[in-house]
């Protein structure tokens, strides 16, 4: 089976920059506050919110784990840079002290619950800047991480508005190129940037190339599993993408609510 997996770069540019637009305006908004973590997601995100709304409009938070991940925080800083936002609206906070203080109440916190700390310490930051920027939060989620449930309820995938997560991470990748986003994010290793040496695909088992296309199929085009196969794909990897699928559809159904009866 042969699908075009590709996007139309300009045509994505233009319907996500007027979904910005449409969006600040009717919500009363003019402001944007985003997390920048230097991976190509926000990076995508900061350089079409400024198509939308312009430089001095956005904010940007980098909210860094001491030491963790510095050339992340270095790719965001020149993102910044090259996107001419000014300095009085960038917030640095080192997330290191209130994140080790929450460890040490608890020793049976292990790493993927201090990661999960992170990012809700993180939207913590973001939502308060909102209030006091009178902004929206910019989310910056893409579709695959959205559909394999890969990130922290109410952190990492929390925001007022999410401009790609339409689109799968390949193709946010594309976007990106188009976009002109430096060729050294585009490509590196993604990471949530949890622990020291995390990447997300080492996490997750398998690549987001295969993930992507197995995704599509499935959901987009409704597949079967037996189908995907055929198409050449390692059955323990597709097993492996639609078992996580399933395994945290959950997430995208909370909370789930007690509706009370009509009297």
């Amino acid at each position: 089976m042969v699908f075009d997996f590709s996007i139309n770069p300009q045509g994505e540019t233009n319907r996500i920059v007027k979904f910005i637009q449409e969006t600040v305006r009717k919500t009363g908004f003019s402001k944007l506050i985003v997390g920048l973590s230097g991976g190509v997601d926000s990076a995508a995100c900061c350089v079409l919110a400024v198509h939308a709304i312009g430089a001095r409009n956005l904010f940007v938070a980098l909210l860094p784990y001491s030491g963790l991940n510095q050339s992340g925080l270095k790719d965001a800083k020149s993102i910044i840079e090259k996107l001419g936002i000014p300095g009085q609206n960038v917030y640095l906070a080192d997330i290191k002290s209130i994140v080790d203080q929450i460890i040490r109440q608890d020793p049976s916190i292990d790493k993927l619950r201090a990661g999960n700390i992170m990012a809700r310490l993180r939207m913590i930051f973001l939502y308060d800047l909102s209030k006091k920027l009178n902004a929206l939060v910019l989310g910056t989620e893409n579709k695959t991480e959205y559909l394999l449930g890969y990130f922290t309820r109410f952190g990492d995938e929390a925001g007022d508005l999410q401009p790609i997560r339409g689109l799968y991470k390949t193709q946010v990748r594309q976007l990106a190129a188009s976009l002109g986003i430096p060729e050294k994010i585009i490509q590196k290793a993604p990471t949530a940037g949890m622990w020291l040496g995390q990447t997300d695909e080492k996490e997750m088992g398998f690549t987001y190339r295969d993930a992507d296309k197995i995704l599509y199929l499935y959901v987009d085009l409704h597949k079967s599993i037996e189908e995907i196969i055929k198409v050449g794909f390692k059955e323990e990897i597709v097993e492996s993408v639609i078992t996580r699928l399933q395994k945290n559809d959950f997430k995208h159904k909370v909370p789930y609510i007690c509706v009370a009866p009509l009297s």
